[in-house]
């Protein structure tokens, strides 16, 4: 592990306070006292509406909340802050775009491709675009290591395609997606492409000009920032054209009884009262990212990752899903043990101080694809340990023999 950065696990309030091994950072990351003390500093110190009052405590929510909004373009390397929307989460990212973009600009002659290996929240919305326009669906299916091949990409986006939504990693089998090679293609036939940033944001550095992303969206509770704030980020010259998605408050310039003249980005979609604290939290995780690398943070999770998935795979009657190659699992392992369901595989590790999740985990149809239906799944990050690696095995170990299958 030399050059290999520390756990910083002093950072983390939680993980200090508690013998837990927590394994389940895909679902939610656990926050450092800098983005706790951050959030309650708005709460004790700026606490007003933001965006709304001309006095001295209003004004600084509002420094506050657009300095989160800096911090946010900088950390993907976005053109322009007007490109990067606050939202609640990931989910209502999409259903922003599918909402203001899809149901406007996709017609009943174009074609809307969608991997089988995305999370629900990056299908469902683009189904009820097809639905509502008569556009057709295209599911673009990965090989059993979650990768996705040329001849699969080619035959999904053709010259119809209007939209192509792929997540930049899988949420079950931790797989690279070839994004930039997905974006290129589509762009060949005119297409847009919504990237699902929430496994990948957190982990690996992100450049959306790089990339030449349309749109990308990610959680902040995934990356050490505080619950119910997420980001939508969008090509400025495709928000300029997209209609708002909801009305109401502080998203307006002007309202009559006859006119509404909206307000510009990004306020256009940002109607009602904003999560501030949530905002400003999410400015410290940003800047903690920065203090420690993203590179050094992702370096360590690869150590961790082909830790876990050496000592995991050794087990008999464990099977992991997805590639052979740990460094494709992206801090994610999914797995089953045989005669025992997953359900069950999670009761006994919580039983044994360990956190993971189990179920579908909201992708029943790459499950069903792939022919598991269900499965147990451990994720890491870098404030984990590899002692933490050890209590997980150790559990999963004696699992079987737990359930009365013997040794």
């Amino acid at each position: 592990m030399n050059n290999i950065i520390s756990s910083h696990r002093e950072d983390f309030p939680l993980l200090c306070g508690t013998d837990i091994a927590y394994l389940d950072s895909a679902a939610t990351s656990q926050k450092p006292q800098c983005v706790i003390n951050a959030e309650r500093e708005f709460y004790e110190q700026l606490n007003s509406n933001p965006l709304r009052g001309f006095y001295d405590l209003s004004m600084a929510a509002t420094s506050a909340y657009e300095s989160a909004r800096e911090a946010v373009a900088r950390f993907i390397n976005a053109k322009s802050t007007k490109e990067i929307i606050f939202t609640n989460n990931a989910t209502s990212a999409i259903n922003l775009a599918a909402y203001s973009y899809g149901l406007s600009f996709v017609t009943r002659c174009d074609r809307i491709v969608v991997s089988i290996a995305e999370h629900h929240s990056n299908m469902l919305p683009w189904r009820m675009v097809a639905e509502k326009t008569g556009a057709e669906l295209v599911y673009m299916r990965c090989e059993k290591d979650g990768s996705f091949s040329d001849e699969e990409i080619e035959r999904c986006i053709t010259r119809s395609a209007k939209l192509v939504a792929i997540g930049a990693v899988s949420n079950v089998t931790g797989a690279r997606v070839p994004l930039e090679r997905i974006i290129e293609s589509a762009h060949a036939v005119g297409a847009a492409v919504m990237a699902d940033g929430a496994q990948s944001v957190p982990h690996m550095k992100t450049d959306v000009q790089a990339l030449d992303a349309d749109f990308l969206v990610f959680s902040a509770h995934k990356m050490l920032a505080p619950m119910g704030v997420g980001v939508l980020y969008g090509k400025r010259e495709l928000l300029e054209k997209m209609p708002p998605f909801l009305t109401g408050g502080e998203m307006i310039d002007s309202v009559t009884t006859d006119e509404v003249v909206y307000a510009p980005l990004p306020q256009k979609f940002e109607a009602g009262t904003v999560n501030g604290a949530g905002a400003y939290g999410l400015k410290a995780a940003v800047e903690y990212y920065e203090k420690i690398g993203i590179d050094k943070m992702e370096q360590r999770e690869r150590y961790l990752t082909g830790y876990a998935y050496d000592r995991l795979s050794a087990l008999p009657h464990v099977n992991i899903i997805g590639s052979s190659d740990p460094d494709n699992h992206a801090g994610i392992l999914s797995f089953t043990v045989d005669g025992v369901h997953p359900h069950d595989v999670s009761e006994i590790l919580n039983g044994d101080g360990v956190c993971i999740r189990a179920g579908h985990h909201c992708a029943q149809p790459l499950l069903a694809h792939l022919g598991v239906y269900s499965s147990s799944r451990a994720s890491l990050m870098f404030y984990n340990t590899t002692d933490e690696i050890d209590r997980f095995v150790e559990s999963v170990s004696t699992i079987r023999e737990r359930m009365g299958y013997g040794k």
